[in-house]
């Protein structure tokens, strides 16, 4: 059972099991789902000021909150329990074209080459880690949401905002990756 965990599951299981989330939470009478919202709801139990944006009854979205530690209990179960000793199987004409900016560590699920302690001290580290970093939080405070929320629920339930977001979304992931990330990875 444990190796059957560890592969990739295909598309047509967890596509659904994905899919399946959004009448699920319909059923519960929960009309958003992301991750985004958790930061507000955190605040909002946690900081006793009388700012207005955290002043609502955050105990009706505390499943949320059981949501997202799930997240981080299920990634940190997998973590110790889930990763192999062989590296992470990367296509061989990326890792020819990742070799040319010195990303060449697949032992782990991102490269330590970008992300580590030591990458982080450097332009490209800043630039993709703390830069990257603040505008996707931006974004999805911005955006009234994250990728999760507009592309699983807001699309789903018929939201015209959820398919601008999701589709601006896309077109930003595309320019990044095509455009400007190139040129961060030759710092």
């Amino acid at each position: 059972m444990l190796e059957l965990i560890k592969q990739p599951w295909p598309w047509y299981v967890s596509g659904p099991l994905i899919g399946l989330t959004v009448p699920v939470l319909l059923i519960m009478g929960n009309k958003s789902f992301g991750i985004s919202s958790s930061l507000r709801h955190i605040c909002a139990s946690c900081i006793p000021a009388n700012i207005p944006f955290f002043k609502y009854d955050w105990k009706k979205e505390i499943w949320n909150l059981f949501f997202v530690f799930g997240i981080f209990a299920g990634g940190m179960i997998a973590a110790a329990f889930l990763v192999g000793t062989e590296p992470i199987a990367v296509n061989p004409a990326l890792v020819n074209e990742l070799a040319g900016y010195g990303i060449t560590n697949y032992n782990n699920l991102v490269p330590a080459d970008i992300i580590s302690w030591d990458g982080l001290f450097s332009a490209r580290g800043i630039i993709l880690i703390v830069v990257g970093g603040f505008l996707v939080g931006f974004g999805t405070r911005y955006a009234g949401g994250c990728t999760s929320g507009h592309a699983i629920m807001g699309l789903s339930s018929l939201q015209w905002p959820s398919l601008v977001a999701t589709i601006c979304f896309m077109a930003g992931g595309f320019v990044m990756a095509n455009l400007f990330l190139p040129y961060i990875l030759a710092l």
